[in-house]
C-alpha cells in the first residue's frame, strides 16, 4: 500500500513557515491603505487566529477548531466591506507572502491555488467604481 501524501504543512516545514507567512503578510497589511482600516489597530489576535487557522488547513494540528470551532470564513469576514479591489489586494499580499517565505513548488502552488479560489469567495460588495452593466445617466461613452 502506498504511504498517503504528507500535508502542505509537514512539506513546507510546519509552524516557522507558517509564522513567517503571517508576519511577512501583516507587515504588507500594515501599511496598504485599502485594507489597513479594516484590521484593528492592534493586529496581534488577527495574527494568532490566521496563523492557527492557516496551520490547520494546510494539514497541521486542528489548534484553531479546537479554540474557535468551525473556521465559518465567510460569516467571519461578513462585516467587512470586500470588493473586488480588496480581494486584489489581500490576494496579492498573500501571495507575496507565500513568495517570500521560500518553500517547494508543489506546496507553494496548492497554496496559491487556495487563496486565489478563498479571496474570491470573500467578495460581499460590488466595486464603488461605475458598473457598466448599468446605464448611469450623465455619464457618456465617448
Amino acid at each position: 500500500m502506498a504511504a498517503p501524501e504528507s500535508s502542505v504543512y509537514e512539506r513546507v516545514g510546519g509552524d516557522p513557515v507558517f509564522e513567517r507567512i503571517v508576519d511577512l503578510f501583516y507587515a504588507r497589511i500594515e501599511a496598504d491603505p485599502i485594507l489597513r482600516p479594516m484590521f484593528p489597530e492592534d493586529l496581534t489576535e488577527g495574527k494568532r487566529w490566521q496563523f492557527l487557522f492557516l496551520t490547520q488547513f494546510f494539514g497541521g494540528p486542528a489548534r484553531y477548531a479546537v479554540k474557535r470551532g468551525h473556521p465559518r470564513l465567510r460569516m467571519r469576514h461578513s462585516p467587512f466591506p470586500i470588493d473586488q479591489q480588496a480581494r486584489d489586494h489581500w490576494l496579492s499580499h498573500m501571495l507575496a507572502a507565500i513568495d517570500a517565505a521560500e518553500m517547494e513548488e508543489s506546496a507553494r502552488n496548492e497554496m496559491r491555488d487556495y487563496f486565489e479560489r478563498a479571496s474570491t469567495f470573500m467578495i460581499n460588495r460590488e466595486a464603488e467604481a461605475d458598473n457598466l452593466m448599468h446605464y448611469q445617466q450623465g455619464k457618456s461613452s465617448e
